[in-house]
């Protein structure tokens, strides 16, 4: 295979350039010691730059105009009060004493960190800054096949491509080492760019912007889908990696899916708690139906979040709402098979019509997800 990815990629170092002059930096009040070492390796985490002066009284150049301002607790005291504003954090070395709440009140601080950090306020609000989150929530869909050879990871790339269409930017995510990479599905098993094998995460957290940098993108010209594929060796991301890159694409405002194996594993099933909707292909056949009740029972969601989508034809007679009432979750719709898609995707040519039946599909999965 002819790629040239460099492996190893560290996602949160591909990112984000740093921020010139004093505008749009985080602003650090605090004195040399723990705390400000804190803040300084959280702050190299998300590649974030920061600007630093010792003392209130010198933050007033920069006060009113840093997206976030972090007060070390040995400086909050201070013979001058600063005006209020918005996101102030108070970060202290250990459990505040009980004086440190008014101090908190006077800075009008919308929060106190106290270190160690075991939550992550103080990473979050530094990567929110280098990220900027869009005011649009992203939405996570899982697909899953019933039973080998559904067709849910032709599904996937269908839903990824029409929500690019719709005027989104979408992200595929390949969550199936054994599936030989769902970028063979796009026809981009040569393109440059990372796969799971080159991912890394700092802190927990990864940038959309470093992933956007990172990724290749691959499907038709009207909807270009960014793509992190399994490889055709090495294992499978790690379950902290792949919910880093999820809630990413959340805070970005971006539509996420995920192909999932059948037995999720431990990966699998840190997507099954950050995703939105969960999609079962079935094929309508008996067998299929039984395979696919055993699949729920290892998925072990909530029925609320999932959904069936029959896929035919049925040797048998089997009716959508059959195959539904048969594993026990409500029936999102039905997909004739098509020759066309099944040699689009042998010859690296994957297109789905946006009036066929697998482009009508991946709208309705869309439209359960709200964003349709």
């Amino acid at each position: 295979m002819d790629r040239t990815a460099e492996p190893g990629v560290v996602a949160n170092a591909v990112t984000t350039g740093t921020m010139s002059g004093g505008h749009g930096r985080p602003l650090v009040v605090a004195r040399e010691g723990r705390v400000l070492d804190e803040i300084r390796r959280h702050a190299a985490a998300v590649d974030c730059d920061l600007v630093h002066v010792a003392d209130l009284d010198d933050a007033e150049p920069y006060w009113h105009e840093a997206p976030l301002v972090l007060v070390d607790e040995d400086v909050a005291p201070s013979t001058r009060v600063r005006p209020r504003r918005g996101d102030v954090v108070l970060v202290c070395g250990g459990k505040p004493p009980q004086s440190m709440w008014r101090r908190a009140v006077v800075l009008g601080v919308r929060e106190v960190v106290t270190l160690p950090d075991a939550d992550g306020v103080l990473l979050t609000s530094l990567a929110d800054v280098v990220e900027r989150p869009s005011t649009d929530r992203g939405r996570v869909v899982a697909v899953v096949g019933g039973r080998g050879g559904a067709g849910a990871s032709v599904l996937a790339a269908a839903v990824s491509v029409s929500a690019a269409r719709q005027g989104g930017r979408s992200v595929l995510v390949d969550c199936d080492p054994l599936g030989g990479g769902i970028d063979l599905v796009l026809g981009a098993e040569l393109q440059d760019g990372v796969r799971w094998p080159d991912v890394r995460v700092q802190g927990g957290r990864v940038a959309m912007s470093a992933l956007d940098e990172a990724l290749p993108v691959a499907g038709p010209a009207d909807g270009p889908v960014a793509l992190l594929s399994c490889d055709r060796d090495g294992g499978g991301p790690a379950p902290e990696t792949v919910e880093a890159v999820l809630r990413a694409g959340v805070r970005a405002g971006r539509t996420v899916v995920c192909d999932l194996p059948r037995d999720p594993g431990p990966c699998g099933r840190r997507v099954l708690t950050v995703a939105d909707l969960v999609v079962v292909v079935v094929p309508a056949e008996l067998r299929a139906c039984v395979a696919a009740s055993r699949v729920l029972e290892r998925l072990g969601e909530p029925r609320g979040r999932v959904r069936v989508l029959v896929r035919g034809p049925s040797p048998d007679g089997l009716g959508a709402r059959d195959v539904a009432g048969s594993v026990g979750v409500p029936l999102l719709g039905w997909v004739p098979a098509d020759r066309r898609v099944a040699k689009a995707v042998e010859r690296g040519s994957f297109n789905p019509r946006r009036r066929g039946a697998l482009g009508t599909a991946a709208r309705t999965v869309l439209r359960e997800l709200a964003i349709g």
